[in-house]
This record gives structure tokens, C-alpha cells and sequence, in this order.
């Protein structure tokens, strides 16, 4: 039997970065879709769920996972082709990339960023070109998914128990995905749990299929409908508590006017009465505290050993290993944009299925 095919490890900075495409309301739809796919697979999702849930074919699947093997971020962003042939060869468009991507102190020169001047210089220097303009080493780089951008700093989890709560969350999906059988106090039904908000009263914008404008309309076509704008914020904000079941494929959702632990403990109290007392049920959820058992408030633990529940956290500043992170992307796209609510019953009411 062939090995099942998955996306290769990833670290905990190209996990949050994932996550932040995903999430990300504006840019192309095709990168957050490729990028959805390989957070699925990283989370131990199989192609074969991968593709119902994104609506594609398994091959896809299979071609974005090996792309991002092969290629890393570079992957999920389309390129559109056409023009005039490159100038430079395949080799010589890496060779760039490469010492632009290096820092000039690894090639023992005395400046600490690189400009376009002197890494035009550089490159002609060390042979690698024999002539390149400014301008033609910017969009060179912009071609190649280079950019000049601020150096920002990051952080891993520091987590002590990283490898374990790593390991049980894997394990938990497996059991999800039929891949083992649960063993003796393992859980039969599995969510993922997290909160989407803050949700106000405010027109979003968002996309729609209209009749095209510009110098290609219609002679006497209306202009196209807008969306009013308000500067008011007057009504209050009110946050989604949603719930994955990975078993059956199901997204919760209740909107709760505050994110605190009693609003917390009412929705696992919800997902709980889904299924009889007998069935043992887990929550996979990140370190926000309200999600904690404490030393001052210990209800979360206290009701999760009384109700026959397993809350299994994943690893501090590691959240992108939730399966729902994967969701709220969609969510936001086909429920949220292009939306005026003007009430808050009615925002209540779209964001659940």
C-alpha cells in the first residue's frame, strides 16, 4: 500500500502564517483555497476529506499539497502567464532570488540590507548576470514573490508540553478520520471549538457578479448598486462561538454578547446535549482563558470530568493546528460580505447552519 500522501512538517511560523491567509478578508480566492488545503492536510486531515470540504476534485488536492512541498508559499499564489519570453534563464531567476533573499553580511560586505543598486552591482560582480537595470531587478524580484518588506520579529511556542498536546490533537483527527480506533477513554465524537468577532452592526463590503462597467457597459445600463457606508457604532459587538464536528461534518454556531467563560461552558453545555451522557465527547480548543481550568476558577475542568468530556488544548501560539481555523474564512466570505444588517437578530441568524 502507497503512503498516503500529506503535506511535509511544518513549524509553528509557517502554521500562524497559514492561518493569516486564510483569515485574510481581501486577496485572491485561489491562494486562500490552496492555502486552506494544506492547513487541512498539516492538521492530518486525508485528501479524500480535504476534497469535500474545499468542493474539489482529489486530484487538485493532491496537486496543491505536492506544489506546496516542492515550491513552499511560493505555490499558493497564481501565476498568470503571457508577455514576451523571460530574459534571464530558469537558473539565473533562482540564482537572484537566492542572494536576494541572503543577507550581504553571509557574502562578507559591510551593509546590512540590500538596495537595488547594490544588488545589481552584486550580481554583475559575482557573474551571475551580465547586465540588469533597477528596474528590471524589481520586477524580476516582484515576479519571483520577492518583496521589500519590514523585518518583523516572531515567536515559537514555548509550550514545555508542545510534543504532547501536539501528538494528542493529531491523534484525536485520526480517530475522527476512521485512520484508528479509539481505544479505552478515548472520545467518540470530536469538535473543534474557537470564536469569530468581534460582529457589529456595519455594512461590509464584498464582492458580487454585476454587468461590467467602465468603457465596455451598456449604453443606458444603471450604475451599479452600492452599499451605504455609517461611521455609527453605537449598537454594541457580539461574538460567534463555533463549533466543528469533524465526524459529521457540521459547523455550530451560537452568537453570545461576551467572550467569558460562562458563555464558554453554555456553549460546550450545548454541544453536549447533542449526543446521550454515555457518549464521550472531546473539545479541541487553544489557550484562550476562558477556555482554562485555573487555580481561582477551576469550572471548565469541573465540568468537562462531570459531563464525560475530554477539552484536549492545542499548544500555546499554536492554534493553527484547530481544524476550524480552516472554516471561518467561508464563513466570513459567503455569510458576512457584502451584508447590512440592521439588527442583531438578524446577524444572529446568518451565521449558523
Amino acid at each position: 500500500m502507497t503512503e498516503r500522501l500529506r503535506v511535509r512538517e511544518i513549524d509553528d511560523d509557517e502554521g500562524q502564517r497559514l492561518v493569516r491567509i486564510i483569515r485574510r478578508g481581501s486577496g485572491s480566492v485561489v491562494t486562500w483555497r490552496r492555502a486552506q488545503m494544506v492547513l487541512l492536510s498539516a492538521q492530518g486531515m486525508d485528501v479524500a476529506a480535504i476534497a469535500r470540504v474545499a468542493f474539489t476534485s482529489e486530484d487538485r488536492v493532491r496537486d496543491v499539497i505536492r506544489n506546496f512541498n516542492a515550491d513552499g508559499f511560493g505555490s499558493l499564489y497564481p501565476k498568470y502567464k503571457g508577455g514576451h519570453p523571460p530574459k534571464f534563464t530558469l537558473a539565473q531567476r533562482r540564482e537572484i532570488k537566492k542572494i536576494a533573499r541572503s543577507k550581504p553580511a553571509e557574502h562578507d560586505l559591510p551593509f546590512s540590507t540590500w538596495s537595488l543598486a547594490k544588488l545589481a552591482d552584486f550580481l554583475v560582480a559575482e557573474g551571475v548576470v551580465d547586465d540588469i537595470s533597477h528596474e528590471g531587478l524589481r520586477v524580476l524580484l516582484r515576479a519571483e514573490g520577492v518583496t521589500f518588506q519590514r523585518l518583523k520579529t516572531w515567536k515559537a511556542s514555548k509550550d514545555p508540553r508542545y510534543a504532547a498536546k501536539k501528538a494528542r490533537v493529531e491523534q484525536l483527527y485520526a480517530i475522527a478520520d476512521r485512520e484508528v480506533a479509539p481505544q479505552d477513554g478515548d472520545p467518540e465524537v470530536i469538535f473543534c471549538v474557537d470564536e469569530f468577532g468581534p460582529l457589529n452592526l456595519q455594512p461590509r463590503p464584498g464582492r458580487h457578479w454585476t454587468a461590467i462597467g467602465g468603457k465596455g457597459k451598456e449604453p443606458g445600463r444603471a450604475p451599479r448598486p452600492r452599499m451605504r457606508a455609517t461611521y455609527t457604532r453605537n449598537a454594541g459587538v457580539r461574538h460567534l462561538f463555533a463549533a466543528y464536528e469533524l465526524g459529521e461534518d457540521k459547523l455550530y454556531g451560537h452568537i453570545k454578547p461576551r467572550k467569558t467563560r460562562t458563555r464558554f461552558l453554555e456553549f460546550c453545555r450545548y454541544l453536549r446535549s447533542l449526543y446521550p451522557a454515555s457518549t464521550r465527547i472531546a473539545v479541541i480548543c487553544d489557550n484562550f482563558s476562558p477556555h482554562l481550568t485555573t487555580r481561582t476558577d477551576t469550572r471548565v475542568g469541573t465540568w468537562a470530568t462531570a459531563s464525560n468530556v475530554e477539552i484536549a488544548y492545542t499548544p500555546t501560539n499554536s492554534s493553527w493546528l484547530n481544524r476550524i481555523e480552516a472554516q471561518f474564512t467561508a464563513l466570513r466570505y459567503f455569510t458576512l460580505d457584502g451584508t447590512d444588517h440592521a439588527s442583531k437578530p438578524r446577524v444572529a441568524g446568518s451565521p449558523q447552519r
